[in-house]
């Protein structure tokens, strides 16, 4: 069963590590993740300035480029490998392009898994100020070595990430660190990135003639996606299901691994 993973802003491919990628092959998956366009050792768009959110909101031609764009890309990955169609699952942005890559591709996928994402950048995506001022400061201090990337990654997790749960502190810093080594962070291209998000469509009406069947995943402790989002997802798309668990936050706490693991497993059976 081959499964792509879709990964969310300004985050490597390795969002996903490798222990969570092995369990999913233990399932039975077919495993692929990938940098987007702008993160890791994919292409950047070097030189291309970004409008702010408000501007790429109200005039989303200004973005450059849009998430139907990076839907295109992921399916140019499955292209690449030669795979007619595959399960997707993608978390924050990546439940935005997964979303649009069901909409605008739907013979090519097998079935769809939304986390931690919204159909409208205008559901649920509000956190609060102190949060995106304390997330602005450190996406924003410029990283000089692999230590000190490693040390604002674990920082950006101990605000966003789950409450109910222990914070993997070496697993952190470890993605952190491999991400600096393979290609260091750049502002301008999360912002980008970013404008691609707030330039997007509300995908209700499209989501709502959907066939494929989906599975959204929302942590109940979600403070840079409020949950209404994830429930929103549900409601958007006929049949979903909505599972919701208490404690988790904007990320995938490794001790929930096995429950999604075998979520989506169960998902991807169906099909």
């Amino acid at each position: 069963m081959p499964l792509l993973l879709v990964g969310a802003t300004e985050t490597q491919m390795l969002m996903f590590p490798e222990r969570l990628c092995h369990a999913f092959v233990e399932a039975g998956f077919q495993v692929t993740r990938f940098d987007h366009r702008d993160a890791g050792l994919s292409t950047h768009v070097d030189g291309v300035r970004a409008p702010g959110p408000l501007k790429a909101a109200l005039r989303p031609s200004t973005a450059p480029y849009q998430l139907t764009d990076m839907a295109a890309d992921a399916i140019a990955i499955l292209d690449h490998l030669g795979r007619p169609s595959a399960h997707i699952a993608g978390s924050s942005m990546g439940g935005m392009i997964a979303q649009t890559m069901a909409i605008t591709h739907p013979a090519r996928i097998r079935s769809l898994t939304s986390i931690s994402s919204t159909p409208s950048i205008r559901i649920g995506a509000r956190p609060p100020r102190r949060v995106l001022r304390a997330m602005k400061d450190n996406l924003s201090a410029p990283v000089t070595d692999a230590d000190q990337a490693a040390r604002r990654e674990v920082a950006i997790y101990q605000l966003m990430g789950s409450p109910g749960f222990p914070l993997d502190e070496d697993l952190i810093a470890d993605i952190g660190r491999q991400s600096y080594e393979r290609r260091p962070s750049d502002p301008e291209s999360g912002r980008r990135q970013r404008a691609a998000v707030a330039a997007s469509r509300d995908l209700r009406p499209a989501l709502a003639t959907l066939r494929t069947p989906a599975l959204v995943i929302h942590g109940e402790d979600d403070i840079m996606m409020h949950p209404k989002a994830g429930r929103a997802t549900a409601a958007a798309i006929p049949g979903a299901r909505l599972i919701s668990y208490p404690g988790m936050g904007h990320d995938l706490p490794p001790e929930l691994w096995p429950q999604v693991v075998g979520e989506i497993s169960h998902l991807a059976s169906r099909t």
